[in-house]
């Protein structure tokens, strides 16, 4: 088990996925990425190194690993991994020699989701991990990458650059997820647990682990027939439910009656979902608890997809999506035919709120127009009909009272921290809008 550290190097342009929380902590398929990276490499976390503006966040949390600290570290060679790595090369890192590096492959030969640059990356922008020496520790600490003290080594394309290469990424980290979820599972395999109901239909060869204390409603269907699926504590699925795998239901989510849960999906922890959902991952804690399509999309923290809010996750050309990365970049080519929407934190939508392919709706933004959501929507929009899109920002201290509102019904408190990075966010967005 190696000692390791995993660092935010805050390259790319990720928001809103990581507004937030630091980029290992993105939920980027079943398992956050550090779940992920510390389960598949088994990892024993001694540091975690975050941008500066989440660290009094970070330190906050109770548990953790030091925060932007080595000091407490001997002499022995630490292994770094970049946060932005979803999908690990665990045979190219644990060949890392004490002092080197393991680079991305260039652009040039990584997938065409990945070249969307302007320029060619710097090594820097490439760094996958480092088993680092007490010197470059020291480096990583002050917020970048140390320079390589013998040959680089190089992996294939793994980490993400752009909000839509959560979508990029998603099946392989699902895929990766699902074995590692079912590889310690308390009940795994495709014959029905104990706690379903009779009239539980399953079919297919692919694992299926349900937690003992998961809740199982007549009438549930689970396809098993092109991938796992994974019920985890306290999960509820009530009656009606079609889970098609793969698929992950998280701890105390709730899937609604005769919700169709189509593969590929990842609901995280302590949600609420219905309708028709496919290729999607919610970050935990966000709610779509009605009728609605929602496909090929992530969704954030303390989110609320008000009844018939629909997305489009395919062009009616077929064509590659292209995306803007913020609300004032150009348009970029994702490589991809689907994909549909990219939801940050605290993102509220009216009813019957329809949102086109390729839409990134950045934290705190709230949809109430009769007209699609579309391109990037800045954060802390108040979007009416009346107040078009990005011309009236949420006033803070009203956005802080329905945030409180909203933890609040979770039985969750917002720390201190957290709302005072909501308002260096709300800040911000105020010297965008001003400029």
């Amino acid at each position: 088990m190696p000692d390791a550290a995993l660092f935010d190097d805050a390259l790319g342009l990720l928001s809103p996925l990581n507004d937030l929380r630091p980029s290992f902590a993105i939920r980027t398929g079943a398992l956050t990425t550090r779940a992920r990276l510390t389960r598949s490499l088994n990892l024993n976390l001694v540091a975690l190194i975050v941008r500066p503006e989440l660290l009094a966040m970070a330190r906050s949390r109770q548990n953790e690993p030091p925060i932007n600290r080595v000091d407490h570290l001997g002499s022995t060679p630490v292994l770094v991994i970049n946060g932005r790595c979803v999908v690990p090369p665990v045979d190219s890192i644990q060949k890392l020699a004490p002092g080197q590096r393991l680079l991305e492959h260039s652009a040039p030969s990584a997938p065409a989701s990945h070249t969307a640059h302007a320029k060619p990356e710097s090594d820097a922008e490439r760094v996958v991990a480092c088993l680092a020496t007490p010197a470059q520790l020291a480096e990583i600490v002050a917020g970048h990458w140390p320079s390589a003290t013998m040959p680089d080594a190089e992996c294939a394309a793994c980490m993400i650059r752009r909000p839509w290469h959560v979508r990029t990424f998603r099946d392989s980290a699902i895929q990766l997820d699902l074995e590692l979820l079912c590889r310690d599972g308390s009940h795994t395999s495709a014959a029905l647990p104990p706690m379903c109901p009779p009239s539980t239909l399953a079919f297919g060869g692919h694992a299926l682990r349900v937690s003992p204390s998961a809740k199982i409603y007549p009438g549930v269907i689970l396809d098993l027939e092109h991938g796992p699926v994974v019920i985890d504590e306290h999960a509820t699925i009530r009656p009606g439910v079609t889970l098609i795998g793969p698929a992950y239901i998280g701890p105390h989510s709730t899937v609604l009656d005769r919700a169709l849960i189509k593969a590929n999906t990842a609901i995280g922890d302590h949600c609420k979902v219905a309708g028709e959902i496919g290729g999607t991952i919610f970050h935990g804690f966000a709610n779509k608890a009605h009728d609605g399509h929602l496909g090929d999309s992530w969704i954030g923290k303390w989110s609320n997809l008000g009844a018939g809010t629909t997305n489009s996750n395919l062009l009616n050309t077929y064509a590659d999506v292209t995306m803007r990365a913020t609300p004032h970049a150009s348009l970029e080519h994702t490589g991809l035919q689907f994909m549909g929407c990219i939801v940050g934190d605290h993102v509220k939508t009216a009813i019957c709120t329809r949102i086109m392919t390729g839409t990134i709706i950045n934290l705190g933004a709230m949809i109430a127009t009769t007209t699609p959501a579309s391109g990037s929507v800045p954060s802390f929009s108040w979007c009416t009909d009346e107040s078009p899109r990005g011309e009236k920002t949420f006033r803070l201290d009203k956005f802080l009272q329905i945030a409180r509102a909203v933890a609040g019904r979770r039985k969750v408190t917002l720390s201190g921290d957290y709302e005072a990075a909501i308002a260096t966010l709300h800040t911000q967005r105020a010297g965008v809008t001003r400029a």
